[in-house]
């Protein structure tokens, strides 16, 4: 049986299991196989095809057993801040009003309900949001040696800007202050080991996003943008910035790509459709996927909990499960395979 499973292809990366290193173990017990197997990534967007592939294959019952060990995209020899995370997950967009931290911390949730560890910081330092979506209200964090210590809720470890302002404070700084706080954060702070950081960046092509890619081995990318013209037109703008900065692009997101209705899951197109989509083929990049616009996105932001956790079955709880799982699927990817895996047409 060892030697048929090993020899099961990959959807994604095209290559064998024996290839890709992922049958850790197999064992008969009382008539049940028990399959131990490495998925490469928490969140595989394949893990419910290979499982039923391999339980397809064998001719008793199967016990598929997973055993995953998160791949990194980060330099063997290290190097940078933030060397105890093995994937550094950038969420940006052209433009502000998109839902760009929205995404971010649904993915960071919907990567830790998966078993990974995961943290979040939200570099949006003139208007971080990301305390208010999480529904924390607090001024000031903990120090543990001269390290600051991140905050934790649902599973993730978390910093914002927002932890050292009080209600109603604005911030008036130049760059070189801005690169001093993302240091503190990334540097200074008892983050541990993680599986993935993600990062919610400020909109536009900033001081911010500069400073965080000559301070961090970005692993990759995600683009959020809406559908109106005006906003794929700037997400644009944010492709051509990474691609200078040297950051490899996962994929775009579109964001608040239809109204689905709650009670018949009719959709209505009330900011256009489709042009993240169109963006994507016409830069050759991969593309992760619409999310709809309905009354939990709502729900949930004044709850402040992730639209994944409170309205786990909702459309767009959904969609930005698989934005995660793609994100990091193709993570996962370029750790294996190298990023020009990433735009491959199996993966596209």
């Amino acid at each position: 049986m060892q030697a048929v499973l090993e020899k099961l292809i990959h959807p994604e990366f095209q290559q064998s299991l024996a290839e890709l290193d992922m049958l850790k173990g197999i064992e008969d017990k009382n008539g049940i196989l028990e399959v131990k197997v490495d998925f490469l990534t928490f969140a595989s967007p394949s893990k419910a095809l290979l499982v039923e592939q391999i339980k397809q294959v064998s001719d008793q019952p199967v016990n598929v057993v997973d055993v995953t060990q998160q791949r990194s995209t980060q330099p063997a020899l290290g190097g940078g801040a933030l060397p105890s995370v093995k994937n550094v997950l950038v969420v940006g967009s052209g433009k502000g009003g998109v839902g760009k931290s929205t995404v971010a911390l649904n993915i960071a949730a919907a990567l830790a309900q998966e078993g990974a560890r995961v943290g979040l910081i939200d570099a949006d330092i003139y208007g971080p949001s990301l305390a208010p979506l999480a529904g924390i209200e607090q001024f000031g964090v903990r120090m543990n040696e001269h390290l600051l210590q991140p905050v934790e809720k649902f599973g993730l470890k978390m910093l914002s800007q927002a932890f050292f302002m009080k209600p109603g404070d604005s911030i008036v700084w130049r760059g070189p202050k801005l690169h001093g706080r993302l240091e503190l954060f990334c540097s200074h702070t008892e983050w541990g080991e993680l599986d993935f950081m993600v990062v919610d960046l400020p909109p536009g092509t900033g001081d911010v996003v500069l400073s965080l890619s000559q301070m961090v081995p970005i692993g990759g990318a995600v683009i959020v943008s809406t559908p109106q013209h005006v906003a794929v037109g700037i997400a644009s703008k944010a492709i051509d910035a990474f691609g200078k900065l040297n950051v490899p692009l996962l994929g775009l997101v579109e964001n608040m790509s239809y109204y689905s209705c709650p009670s018949c899951g009719k959709a209505d197109n009330i900011f256009g459709h489709g042009g993240a989509r169109t963006t994507a083929k016409e830069y050759e990049l991969p593309f992760l996927g619409e999310i709809p616009l309905n009354s939990t996105m709502l729900e949930a932001s004044n709850q402040g909990m992730p639209v994944v956790l409170s309205h786990p079955d909702s459309a767009p709880a959904q969609a930005l499960r698989r934005v995660a799982q793609l994100a990091a699927g193709r993570l996962a990817v370029a750790a294996v395979a190298g990023y020009d895996a990433i735009y491959s047409n199996t993966l596209s």
